[in-house]
C-alpha cells in the first residue's frame, strides 16, 4: 500500500510529530511505501521522491509586514494545494494519512486531495476543528474554555485567545469560519480520534459521527521490564512545567505532604516554583534510557492537567512500564486509567483530591504492586496492534472507492 503521511512540520517539533515518525517507520518496516508532504526546513527529516514541500512559515516569530503577508495564506495556501497535488500525481497514493495541517498547510490541500478521488484519513491531535487557537484553554485567564462551541468564532477574536494577539486571533477566527461555513471537515473520510472526548468535541463542532473511529495512541514496546528498584521511594511528575500541566496544584500539594519525596522531569515557564522545595528534587529534561528508568522505579507518575489532555503519552508511558498513574478528571485523560486497577483519578484543580489520592497509593504498596501488575496487562495497544486497526480503515476506505 502507498501512504502518503501529511503534517506541517517534518521535524520532531511534538507530539503529533513523534506519532506521524513512528507509525511511518512501522508502515516501511511492514512493506507498505510510505512518503511525507509539509513544509521545507533546515532540518526536515523525512522527505518525498520529488522533493516537493511548502515553503517555511513562521507565524510565530514573524515581524508585523511578514504577518501580514502570511495572513491570506494561512486561512487558504494556494501553494500547499498546488504543491500537494505534483505529490499525489507523482507518488499516486492509495491513501492520504493527515495529521496538523491548519496555518502552515491550510484545509485547502483536502480539495486537492479530493479532485483525485483519494481517501482521506486524519489523525486528530488537538481540539482545532471546535477551538479556533486549538487548545480550549485561555492563556490569559488561565482557565478552560469552550466559548466558541457555539460555532460563533468571533469570540477567539474578542478575547484574543491566540497569543494574546488580535491579528492572530482575528486570522484564526476567520479561518474557522470559512472552513465551516463551506463544511470542508466532512470532505475528510475518517477522522482518527485518541480519544472519545476529542470525538464528542469534533461531533459537537459538525463531523458526522460515522466519520469517526476512536483509537486511543499506540505506546512503545519496552519489551521485557527489569525488576523495580524500589530502595528509593518517590512520586513523579514529567512533563511540561507550565500552568494548564496542573503544577501549580501539584507544588501545593507537595509542600504540604512533606514527607513524600516527588521527582520533577522536565522544563518549562514554572520551573523556578519547584526550588528550594525539599521534598521536590528537580531533574530537568530527560528522555530515552533515562527517562524509562525513572518512569519504571517510580511508586507511582502523576499527570494533574488542568486543560483538556487528548490521550497523554505521559499515561501510557507509565502504565506499559507497570507504574500506576493519578490523573485528573478532565479531556481524554480519565479513558486510560480505570480507578483502583491503574491508577486513581482526581478532581482538576482540586489540592486536597489531590492529596487524598496520593496518599492512598503512597501508604499502601501492595495496592500499587497490584496496580503495576495490571498496567503492564492492559498496555496491549502496541504500534503492531494499532497499524493492523489503522490499515483495516484504510482498505475499508479504498473498497469504497473503488
Amino acid at each position: 500500500m502507498k501512504i502518503l503521511m501529511v503534517n506541517k512540520f517534518l521535524y520532531p517539533a511534538g507530539g503529533a510529530e513523534t506519532y506521524m515518525f513512528g507509525l511511518g517507520d512501522y508502515l516501511k518496516s511492514s512493506g507498505h511505501q510510505v512518503e511525507y508532504f509539509g513544509m521545507d526546513s533546515v532540518d526536515r527529516c523525512v522527505s518525498n521522491s520529488i522533493d516537493c514541500y511548502t515553503d517555511n512559515v513562521d507565524f510565530r516569530n514573524a515581524g508585523f509586514t511578514s504577518k501580514i503577508k502570511y495572513s491570506l495564506k494561512t486561512i487558504y495556501s494556494k501553494e500547499a494545494k498546488e504543491k500537494i497535488g505534483k505529490v499525489l500525481d507523482s507518488f499516486k497514493p492509495d491513501v492520504v494519512h493527515l495529521n496538523n495541517i491548519n496555518f502552515q498547510l491550510t484545509p485547502s490541500i483536502i480539495y486537492a486531495i479530493k479532485e483525485r478521488n483519494i481517501p482521506i484519513v486524519q489523525t486528530v491531535h488537538d481540539v482545532q476543528i471546535s477551538c479556533p487557537n486549538h487548545r480550549m484553554y485561555n492563556e490569559q485567564t488561565e482557565k478552560i474554555c469552550s466559548e466558541c462551541f457555539d460555532g460563533k468564532y468571533i469570540k477567539c477574536t474578542k478575547n484574543r485567545c491566540v497569543h494574546g494577539s488580535l491579528l492572530k486571533s482575528a486570522i484564526a477566527s476567520y479561518e474557522s469560519h470559512y472552513y465551516h461555513k463551506k463544511d470542508t471537515y466532512n470532505l475528510i473520510d475518517r477522522y482518527i480520534c485518541p480519544s472519545q472526548f476529542i470525538a464528542d468535541v469534533i461531533i459537537n463542532a459538525g463531523v458526522k459521527e460515522d466519520k469517526t473511529t476512536v483509537l486511543h495512541n499506540y505506546c512503545k514496546d519496552f519489551g521485557v521490564l527489569p525488576p523495580k528498584d524500589k530502595s528509593r521511594k518517590y512520586v513523579l511528575y514529567f512533563g511540561r512545567l507550565s500552568v494548564e500541566k496542573g503544577i501549580k496544584t501539584l507544588i501545593e500539594a507537595c509542600r504540604e505532604l512533606k514527607d513524600i519525596q516527588f521527582v520533577f522531569a522536565g522544563t518549562g515557564p514554572l520551573a523556578d516554583l519547584c526550588k528550594d522545595i525539599k521534598n521536590i528534587e528537580a531533574v530537568g529534561f530527560k528522555s530515552g534510557d533515562e527517562l524509562k528508568t525513572l518512569i519504571r522505579n517510580a511508586t507511582f507518575s502523576l499527570c494533574p492537567s488542568e486543560c483538556n489532555e487528548n490521550c497523554p503519552m505521559s499515561i501510557l508511558e507509565s502504565s506499559a512500564l507497570g507504574t500506576p498513574v493519578i490523573c485528573s478528571r478532565l479531556g481524554g485523560a480519565p479513558e486510560l486509567v480505570t480507578p483502583g486497577e491503574t491508577g486513581e483519578i482526581f478532581t482538576a484543580g482540586d489540592k486536597e483530591d489531590l492529596k487524598i489520592k496520593i496518599l492512598k497509593l503512597y501508604n499502601n504498596p501492595s495496592l500499587v504492586d497490584k496496580m503495576s501488575e495490571s498496567c503492564i496487562k492492559a498496555s496491549t495497544n502496541t504500534i503492531q496492534n494499532y497499524s493492523d486497526k489503522l490499515i483495516s480503515i484504510y482498505q475499508s476506505l479504498m473498497k469504497l472507492r473503488g
